[in-house]
């Protein structure tokens, strides 16, 4: 049985309003990021101090997964302390893994230092997607093309979501197969959605709901497919069927698709760094 780590599990609305937005965003992405430790079978999730490590049993650093737990300021300890435990624990497992780090969680003089630390753990960093948040969606700007939205629920729809993330994100077919295609990797809060236009499957997305927030996680559309508002129509419906009245939305965002999650109504709320391994 894994360890249980507090603040991972969904909270109700009325308590995600006495948090921040960006703890509810790093909140979320620590109770998405739970799936690749569960996904294969062969990984785990495991509590350290101070942060938490989802091993996916794959040799591929972005699905092996460091995060914080809490906040480091210059008197409650040092980031290298939970750099250390990470590598402690990656070190006979794999060769391979990230950190993603939500940088409100640093005081500002760890923060000055942050980039340095991660180096000296052989850590470099290779994105800094904006944490964004939502209270709602706000109405399309445009009108959308008509798309099924159907939930990731057997194996076609489990074989379609790897294979549309293997082009959309440029993940290794194997990898992808590995991860999304278990049934055991659709139990838990990570809720998948695939997008049909004429039967054909062009689009994905994941939802979660946790910190009484709903995050918005793998939005990918075929390239054939793209700007034409099929991304939009799949998130629209599948936030839809997921929640049961209007409520806040989190995600953290791609270059790409920075432009349309502003006008869906999402804002900058924080900002994160991914690390990976050199």
């Amino acid at each position: 049985m894994e360890p249980r780590v507090t603040g991972d599990r969904c909270r109700p609305r009325d308590v995600a309003l006495t948090m921040s937005e960006f703890q509810i965003i790093e909140e979320n992405l620590r109770s998405a990021m739970r799936f690749f430790g569960q996904a294969t079978g062969s990984g785990e999730v495991r509590s350290l101090e101070g942060a938490i490590a989802m091993f996916s049993g794959l040799e591929y650093g972005v699905f092996n997964i460091a995060l914080l737990t809490r906040g480091i300021t210059s008197d409650n300890g040092s980031l290298e302390a939970r750099l250390a435990a990470a590598a402690r624990y990656f070190k006979t497992r794999t060769l391979r893994w990230s950190f993603w780090l939500c940088e409100d969680l640093l005081d500002p003089p760890v923060r000055r230092r942050a980039r340095q630390a991660f180096f000296d753990f052989g850590l470099r960093a290779i994105s800094h997607p904006p944490g964004m948040f939502a209270p709602a969606l706000l109405p399309s700007v445009r009108p959308l093309p008509a798309i099924e939205c159907r939930r990731v629920a057997d194996e076609a729809t489990r074989k379609a979501f790897a294979e549309i993330t293997t082009v959309a994100f440029e993940i290794p077919y194997t990898v992808a197969y590995a991860v999304y295609t278990p049934e055991r990797a659709w139990k838990g809060d990570y809720q998948g959605f695939v997008g049909l236009v004429d039967g054909r499957p062009v689009a994905i997305v994941a939802l979660v709901a946790a910190a009484g927030a709903l995050g918005v996680y793998s939005l990918g559309t075929l390239p054939a497919y793209r700007r034409q508002g099929y991304g939009e129509g799949l998130l629209r419906a599948a936030v839809a069927e997921m929640q049961q009245r209007p409520g806040p939305l989190i995600l953290q965002s791609t270059e790409i698709g920075y432009s349309l999650y502003r006008r869906m109504g999402f804002r900058d709320a924080t900002k994160f760094t991914v690390y990976l391994t050199k």
